[in-house]
Protein backbone atom coordinates (compact mmCIF):
# COMPACT_ATOMS: atom_id res chain seq x y z
CA UNK A 1 0.00 0.00 0.00
CA UNK A 2 2.85 2.31 1.03
CA UNK A 3 4.45 1.86 -3.25
CA UNK A 4 1.12 2.63 -3.99
CA UNK A 5 0.81 5.61 -1.72
CA UNK A 6 3.97 7.07 -3.84
CA UNK A 7 2.86 5.97 -6.84
CA UNK A 8 -0.20 8.44 -6.02
CA UNK A 9 1.94 11.33 -5.80
CA UNK A 10 2.26 12.45 -9.38
CA UNK A 11 -1.94 12.84 -8.99
CA UNK A 12 -1.61 14.21 -6.14
CA UNK A 13 0.48 16.61 -7.65
CA UNK A 14 -1.37 16.93 -10.74
CA UNK A 15 -4.19 17.84 -8.19
CA UNK A 16 -2.23 20.70 -7.08
CA UNK A 17 -1.29 22.42 -10.00
CA UNK A 18 -4.63 22.45 -11.36
CA UNK A 19 -6.16 23.97 -8.28
CA UNK A 20 -3.18 26.57 -8.01
CA UNK A 21 -4.36 26.85 -12.23
CA UNK A 22 -7.97 26.74 -12.03
CA UNK A 23 -9.23 28.37 -9.18
CA UNK A 24 -8.84 31.90 -10.50
CA UNK A 25 -11.44 30.51 -13.16
CA UNK A 26 -14.00 30.59 -10.69
CA UNK A 27 -12.81 33.36 -8.60
CA UNK A 28 -10.07 35.59 -10.10
CA UNK A 29 -12.95 37.47 -11.65
CA UNK A 30 -14.33 38.31 -7.89
CA UNK A 31 -11.42 38.50 -6.33
CA UNK A 32 -9.96 41.01 -9.26
CA UNK A 33 -12.69 43.37 -8.74
CA UNK A 34 -12.40 43.08 -5.06
CA UNK A 35 -15.81 42.09 -4.38
CA UNK A 36 -14.17 38.80 -2.57
CA UNK A 37 -11.25 38.47 -0.49
CA UNK A 38 -8.69 36.13 -1.83
CA UNK A 39 -8.96 33.92 1.64
CA UNK A 40 -12.38 33.58 1.73
CA UNK A 41 -12.36 32.65 -1.81
CA UNK A 42 -9.87 29.82 -1.48
CA UNK A 43 -11.97 28.48 1.80
CA UNK A 44 -15.10 28.13 -0.57
CA UNK A 45 -13.25 26.71 -3.50
CA UNK A 46 -11.73 24.32 -1.62
CA UNK A 47 -14.57 23.25 0.39
CA UNK A 48 -16.77 22.90 -2.55
CA UNK A 49 -14.23 21.18 -5.08
CA UNK A 50 -13.50 18.50 -2.88
CA UNK A 51 -17.37 17.88 -2.83
CA UNK A 52 -18.06 17.92 -6.54
CA UNK A 53 -14.68 15.49 -6.78
CA UNK A 54 -16.44 12.99 -4.52
CA UNK A 55 -20.07 13.09 -5.50
CA UNK A 56 -20.00 14.09 -9.00
CA UNK A 57 -16.70 12.81 -10.57
CA UNK A 58 -17.62 9.39 -11.80
CA UNK A 59 -18.81 11.03 -15.18
CA UNK A 60 -16.36 12.49 -17.31
CA UNK A 61 -13.16 9.99 -16.77
CA UNK A 62 -14.76 7.30 -17.66
CA UNK A 63 -14.18 8.48 -21.44
CA UNK A 64 -10.19 9.32 -20.35
CA UNK A 65 -10.42 5.22 -19.89
CA UNK A 66 -11.71 4.86 -22.96
CA UNK A 67 -9.04 7.04 -24.96
CA UNK A 68 -6.32 5.08 -22.98
CA UNK A 69 -6.81 1.81 -20.04
CA UNK A 70 -3.50 2.34 -17.98
CA UNK A 71 -3.53 -1.04 -15.97
CA UNK A 72 -0.13 -0.77 -14.19
CA UNK A 73 0.34 2.16 -11.04
CA UNK A 74 3.71 3.12 -12.68
CA UNK A 75 2.23 3.80 -15.75
CA UNK A 76 -0.09 5.71 -14.32
CA UNK A 77 2.34 7.53 -12.35
CA UNK A 78 4.48 8.70 -15.06
CA UNK A 79 1.34 10.25 -16.99
CA UNK A 80 0.54 11.55 -14.50
CA UNK A 81 3.52 13.25 -13.51
CA UNK A 82 4.17 14.32 -17.19
CA UNK A 83 0.51 16.39 -16.68
CA UNK A 84 1.57 17.80 -13.91
CA UNK A 85 5.24 18.65 -14.38
CA UNK A 86 3.59 20.81 -17.59
CA UNK A 87 0.62 22.32 -15.47
CA UNK A 88 3.18 23.48 -13.17
CA UNK A 89 5.15 24.97 -15.96
CA UNK A 90 2.37 27.14 -17.32
CA UNK A 91 1.08 28.00 -13.70
CA UNK A 92 4.68 29.33 -13.24
CA UNK A 93 4.26 31.68 -15.97
CA UNK A 94 0.88 32.79 -14.73
CA UNK A 95 -0.96 30.88 -17.52
CA UNK A 96 -4.23 29.36 -17.21
CA UNK A 97 -3.96 26.54 -19.43
CA UNK A 98 -6.18 23.36 -20.13
CA UNK A 99 -5.18 20.39 -17.39
CA UNK A 100 -7.09 18.44 -20.21
CA UNK A 101 -5.06 18.69 -22.79
CA UNK A 102 -2.01 17.90 -20.29
CA UNK A 103 -3.24 14.57 -19.29
CA UNK A 104 -4.56 13.60 -22.71
CA UNK A 105 -0.87 14.60 -24.41
CA UNK A 106 0.41 11.93 -21.49
CA UNK A 107 -1.98 9.46 -21.81
CA UNK A 108 -1.10 9.57 -25.68
CA UNK A 109 2.34 9.18 -25.31
CA UNK A 110 1.69 6.10 -22.98
CA UNK A 111 0.04 4.65 -25.68
CA UNK A 112 2.56 5.66 -28.65
CA UNK A 113 5.06 4.03 -25.82
CA UNK A 114 3.58 0.91 -25.22
CA UNK A 115 2.12 0.20 -28.80
CA UNK A 116 -1.59 0.39 -27.79
CA UNK A 117 -3.66 1.76 -30.25
CA UNK A 118 -5.28 5.41 -29.67
CA UNK A 119 -8.94 5.35 -29.96
CA UNK A 120 -9.64 8.35 -32.10
CA UNK A 121 -13.45 8.17 -32.27
CA UNK A 122 -12.52 9.34 -28.40
CA UNK A 123 -9.68 11.79 -28.79
CA UNK A 124 -12.14 13.29 -31.76
CA UNK A 125 -14.49 13.70 -29.06
CA UNK A 126 -12.67 15.27 -26.77
CA UNK A 127 -10.74 17.62 -29.42
CA UNK A 128 -14.69 18.49 -30.56
CA UNK A 129 -15.46 19.82 -26.68
CA UNK A 130 -11.58 22.01 -26.76
CA UNK A 131 -14.02 23.80 -29.93
CA UNK A 132 -17.74 23.27 -28.26
CA UNK A 133 -17.10 24.69 -24.75
CA UNK A 134 -15.80 28.22 -25.86
CA UNK A 135 -18.45 28.54 -28.45
CA UNK A 136 -21.37 27.21 -25.61
CA UNK A 137 -20.05 29.66 -23.48
CA UNK A 138 -20.16 32.63 -25.43
CA UNK A 139 -23.76 31.97 -26.54
CA UNK A 140 -24.49 31.53 -22.74
CA UNK A 141 -22.75 34.38 -21.87
CA UNK A 142 -24.22 36.71 -24.52
CA UNK A 143 -27.73 35.52 -23.40
CA UNK A 144 -26.80 36.09 -19.76
CA UNK A 145 -25.60 39.55 -20.48
CA UNK A 146 -28.78 40.35 -22.33
CA UNK A 147 -30.96 38.97 -19.84
CA UNK A 148 -28.98 41.12 -17.09
CA UNK A 149 -29.17 44.14 -19.41
CA UNK A 150 -32.74 44.59 -19.47
CA UNK A 151 -34.01 43.38 -16.24
CA UNK A 152 -31.62 46.31 -14.85
CA UNK A 153 -32.70 48.94 -17.73
CA UNK A 154 -36.46 48.33 -16.35
CA UNK A 155 -35.88 47.95 -12.39
CA UNK A 156 -34.62 51.17 -9.83
CA UNK A 157 -32.27 49.78 -7.68
CA UNK A 158 -30.00 52.06 -5.62
CA UNK A 159 -26.17 51.28 -6.37
CA UNK A 160 -26.11 49.89 -2.43
CA UNK A 161 -28.24 46.88 -3.64
CA UNK A 162 -26.87 46.01 -6.74
CA UNK A 163 -23.29 45.81 -4.71
CA UNK A 164 -24.57 43.48 -2.45
CA UNK A 165 -26.51 41.55 -4.85
CA UNK A 166 -23.68 41.07 -7.23
CA UNK A 167 -21.14 40.41 -4.11
CA UNK A 168 -23.85 37.61 -3.04
CA UNK A 169 -23.81 36.60 -6.54
CA UNK A 170 -20.35 36.26 -7.15
CA UNK A 171 -20.10 33.99 -3.82
CA UNK A 172 -22.50 31.39 -5.09
CA UNK A 173 -21.33 31.04 -8.41
CA UNK A 174 -18.18 30.97 -7.49
CA UNK A 175 -19.31 27.89 -5.33
CA UNK A 176 -20.87 26.26 -8.05
CA UNK A 177 -17.88 26.25 -10.69
CA UNK A 178 -15.93 25.49 -7.87
CA UNK A 179 -18.54 21.89 -7.65
CA UNK A 180 -18.17 21.53 -11.04
CA UNK A 181 -14.60 21.90 -11.70
CA UNK A 182 -14.10 18.97 -9.03
CA UNK A 183 -16.82 17.13 -10.92
CA UNK A 184 -15.60 17.66 -14.13
CA UNK A 185 -11.83 17.66 -13.88
CA UNK A 186 -11.21 15.20 -11.34
CA UNK A 187 -11.28 13.04 -14.18
CA UNK A 188 -7.73 14.45 -15.32
CA UNK A 189 -6.48 14.08 -11.75
CA UNK A 190 -6.47 10.72 -10.75
CA UNK A 191 -8.78 9.08 -13.73
CA UNK A 192 -6.10 7.45 -15.24
CA UNK A 193 -5.00 5.83 -11.33
CA UNK A 194 -8.75 4.35 -11.44
CA UNK A 195 -7.66 0.71 -13.14
CA UNK A 196 -4.98 0.39 -10.52
CA UNK A 197 -6.89 1.80 -7.48
CA UNK A 198 -4.88 0.31 -4.62
CA UNK A 199 -8.03 1.31 -2.06
CA UNK A 200 -10.56 -0.60 -0.67
CA UNK A 201 -14.49 0.18 0.13
CA UNK A 202 -14.63 2.01 3.44
CA UNK A 203 -17.62 0.95 5.72
CA UNK A 204 -18.56 3.64 8.28
CA UNK A 205 -20.78 1.63 10.88
CA UNK A 206 -22.80 0.06 8.22
CA UNK A 207 -24.43 3.20 7.02
CA UNK A 208 -22.35 4.91 4.62
CA UNK A 209 -19.72 3.48 2.49
CA UNK A 210 -17.16 5.15 0.34
CA UNK A 211 -15.94 2.69 -2.67
CA UNK A 212 -12.28 2.86 -3.89
CA UNK A 213 -12.86 4.89 -6.79
CA UNK A 214 -14.68 7.78 -4.59
CA UNK A 215 -11.81 7.24 -2.23
CA UNK A 216 -9.56 8.19 -5.20
CA UNK A 217 -11.54 10.81 -6.09
CA UNK A 218 -11.55 12.36 -2.51
CA UNK A 219 -7.40 12.37 -2.43
CA UNK A 220 -7.68 14.13 -5.40
CA UNK A 221 -10.16 16.76 -4.21
CA UNK A 222 -8.16 17.34 -1.38
CA UNK A 223 -4.85 18.04 -3.41
CA UNK A 224 -6.90 20.67 -5.87
CA UNK A 225 -7.87 21.85 -2.51
CA UNK A 226 -4.41 22.75 -1.54
CA UNK A 227 -3.32 23.90 -4.76
CA UNK A 228 -6.40 26.72 -4.22
CA UNK A 229 -5.18 27.51 -1.23
CA UNK A 230 -1.44 27.66 -1.66
CA UNK A 231 -1.00 29.03 -5.29
CA UNK A 232 -3.79 30.24 -7.15
CA UNK A 233 -3.31 33.86 -6.45
CA UNK A 234 -1.31 34.71 -9.36
CA UNK A 235 -3.39 33.40 -12.06
CA UNK A 236 -6.57 34.67 -10.46
CA UNK A 237 -4.86 38.34 -10.97
CA UNK A 238 -3.98 37.41 -14.43
CA UNK A 239 -7.82 36.31 -15.41
CA UNK A 240 -9.14 39.10 -13.08
CA UNK A 241 -7.08 41.88 -13.97
CA UNK A 242 -4.81 41.29 -17.40
CA UNK A 243 -7.22 39.25 -20.08
CA UNK A 244 -10.41 41.27 -19.66
CA UNK A 245 -10.99 44.46 -17.28
CA UNK A 246 -14.35 42.50 -15.73
CA UNK A 247 -17.14 44.44 -14.02
CA UNK A 248 -18.57 42.88 -10.69
CA UNK A 249 -21.90 42.38 -12.71
CA UNK A 250 -19.50 40.94 -15.61
CA UNK A 251 -18.02 38.95 -13.31
CA UNK A 252 -20.57 37.61 -12.47
CA UNK A 253 -21.95 36.63 -16.07
CA UNK A 254 -18.54 35.03 -16.92
CA UNK A 255 -18.05 32.75 -14.20
CA UNK A 256 -21.91 31.66 -14.38
CA UNK A 257 -21.19 30.98 -17.71
CA UNK A 258 -18.24 29.28 -17.25
CA UNK A 259 -19.77 26.99 -14.48
CA UNK A 260 -22.45 25.86 -16.47
CA UNK A 261 -20.92 24.57 -19.71
CA UNK A 262 -18.41 22.20 -17.17
CA UNK A 263 -21.54 21.26 -15.24
CA UNK A 264 -23.39 20.19 -18.46
CA UNK A 265 -20.34 18.00 -19.69
CA UNK A 266 -19.88 16.63 -16.05
CA UNK A 267 -23.37 15.72 -15.01
CA UNK A 268 -24.59 12.02 -15.49
CA UNK A 269 -28.01 12.75 -14.59
CA UNK A 270 -28.20 15.52 -17.46
CA UNK A 271 -26.68 13.24 -19.82
CA UNK A 272 -28.82 10.04 -19.03
CA UNK A 273 -32.16 12.25 -19.34
CA UNK A 274 -31.42 13.78 -22.79
CA UNK A 275 -30.58 10.40 -23.97
CA UNK A 276 -33.44 8.82 -22.87
CA UNK A 277 -35.85 11.23 -24.19
CA UNK A 278 -34.28 10.68 -27.40
CA UNK A 279 -31.97 14.19 -27.10
CA UNK A 280 -28.67 14.83 -28.02
CA UNK A 281 -26.80 14.50 -25.21
CA UNK A 282 -23.74 16.76 -23.64
CA UNK A 283 -20.77 14.14 -23.36
CA UNK A 284 -19.21 13.39 -20.55
CA UNK A 285 -15.50 15.02 -20.92
CA UNK A 286 -13.58 16.48 -18.86
CA UNK A 287 -13.12 19.90 -20.41
CA UNK A 288 -10.70 23.06 -20.00
CA UNK A 289 -12.33 25.75 -18.19
CA UNK A 290 -9.82 28.26 -19.20
CA UNK A 291 -10.96 27.37 -22.77
CA UNK A 292 -14.36 28.22 -21.90
CA UNK A 293 -13.49 31.49 -20.29
CA UNK A 294 -12.52 32.74 -23.21
CA UNK A 295 -15.42 31.94 -24.95
CA UNK A 296 -17.28 33.87 -22.29
CA UNK A 297 -15.14 36.79 -22.18
CA UNK A 298 -15.56 37.04 -26.47
CA UNK A 299 -19.35 36.37 -25.84
CA UNK A 300 -19.49 38.86 -23.48
CA UNK A 301 -17.25 41.92 -26.08
CA UNK A 302 -19.83 40.81 -28.96
CA UNK A 303 -22.96 41.32 -26.13
CA UNK A 304 -21.54 44.77 -25.41
CA UNK A 305 -20.02 45.45 -28.99
CA UNK A 306 -16.99 46.28 -27.07
CA UNK A 307 -14.55 43.19 -27.45
CA UNK A 308 -11.89 45.01 -25.40
CA UNK A 309 -9.49 41.99 -24.96
CA UNK A 310 -6.28 41.94 -23.73
CA UNK A 311 -5.13 40.42 -27.19
CA UNK A 312 -1.40 40.07 -25.87
CA UNK A 313 -2.53 38.22 -22.99
CA UNK A 314 -4.67 36.11 -25.17
CA UNK A 315 -1.86 35.06 -27.55
CA UNK A 316 0.11 33.55 -24.78
CA UNK A 317 -2.59 31.74 -23.34
CA UNK A 318 -3.20 30.26 -27.01
CA UNK A 319 -0.02 29.78 -27.02
CA UNK A 320 0.08 27.74 -23.91
CA UNK A 321 -2.75 25.64 -25.45
CA UNK A 322 -0.98 24.79 -28.29
CA UNK A 323 2.34 23.22 -26.74
CA UNK A 324 0.80 21.90 -23.07
CA UNK A 325 -0.40 18.98 -25.16
CA UNK A 326 2.84 18.54 -26.66
CA UNK A 327 5.07 19.33 -23.74
CA UNK A 328 2.94 16.39 -21.72
CA UNK A 329 3.06 13.74 -25.08
CA UNK A 330 7.46 13.85 -24.77
CA UNK A 331 7.81 14.32 -20.75
CA UNK A 332 5.47 11.17 -21.17
CA UNK A 333 6.73 9.01 -23.70
CA UNK A 334 10.75 10.00 -22.48
CA UNK A 335 9.99 9.44 -18.86
CA UNK A 336 7.98 5.74 -19.37
CA UNK A 337 11.83 5.00 -20.92
CA UNK A 338 13.81 5.86 -17.29
CA UNK A 339 10.90 4.41 -15.22
CA UNK A 340 10.93 0.88 -17.43
CA UNK A 341 14.29 0.66 -18.01
CA UNK A 342 16.41 2.35 -15.07
CA UNK A 343 13.64 1.90 -12.48
CA UNK A 344 12.51 -1.53 -13.88
CA UNK A 345 8.94 -1.06 -13.37
CA UNK A 346 6.19 -2.53 -15.43
CA UNK A 347 4.74 0.01 -17.61
CA UNK A 348 2.69 -2.07 -20.50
Amino acid sequence: MITSLVFLSSGIFLGWSLGANHAGIFWGTAVGTKMVRFKTAALLCSIFVVLGAVIGGSGASGTLNKLGTIEHIAAAFTVALAAAATTYAMSRAGLPISTSQAIIGGIIGWNVYSHRLTDYIVLVKIALTWVISPILTGLITFLLFKIVQYFFNRTKMHMVQIDNLTRLGLIIVGIFGSYALGANNIGNVMGVFVSSNPFKTIHFMNIISLDPTKILFFVGGIAIAVGVSTYSKKVMSTIGNNLYRFSPITALIVVLSVSLTMFLFASSTIHHFLVSNGLPAFPLVPISASQAIIGAVIGLGIARKNVDVNFQQLRKIIVGWIVTPIFAFLISYISLYFIENVFLQVVN
